[in-house]
């Protein structure tokens, strides 16, 4: 797998994040010490299911990788953030899912936060009126 995932239409876009999603999965299996037998059993599937999920088929659903990440205890959001990317056909670098995704989803959330309370303050500020300047400006 490349270090970037990136992706044009959205046929595309949605095979890129499987892929992401079944490497993803894979790696936090291994790393809880469960066969994919075990995980099988736990979400309802055959283990076929999960080898195919794992190497990203095209052919897997979606509802069963959102099933595997939350047995392996995963957030939803281990998909939404790299797709924010590749939906905006820019790179995502993989190896933040593995390595950094606990800070990368705090701070993408301060920052989805941060930029809702800039735009509602536009809103509600009268006309001509600005911000005062930030401390140390």
């Amino acid at each position: 797998m490349s270090r970037y995932i990136s992706a044009q239409s959205g046929h595309e876009l949605l095979d890129e994040m499987k892929l992401l999603s079944g490497r993803t999965i894979e790696e936090r299996r291994k790393h809880a010490r469960i066969t994919q037998r075990q995980l099988a059993g736990t979400i309802g599937i055959g283990a076929r299911w999960i080898r195919e999920i794992e190497a990203g088929n095209p052919r897997s659903t979606i509802d069963l990788h959102i099933k595997c990440a939350a047995a392996l205890g995963l957030p939803v959001s281990y998909l939404l953030v790299p797709l924010l990317f590749m939906e905006s056909d820019m790179k995502f670098p993989v190896g933040f899912i593995v390595d950094h995704f606990a800070g990368l989803k705090d701070h993408t959330i301060k920052c989805i936060g941060d930029y809702y309370l800039e735009t509602l303050g536009k809103q509600v500020r009268p006309a001509g009126d600005h911000p005062p300047p930030a401390a140390g400006a």
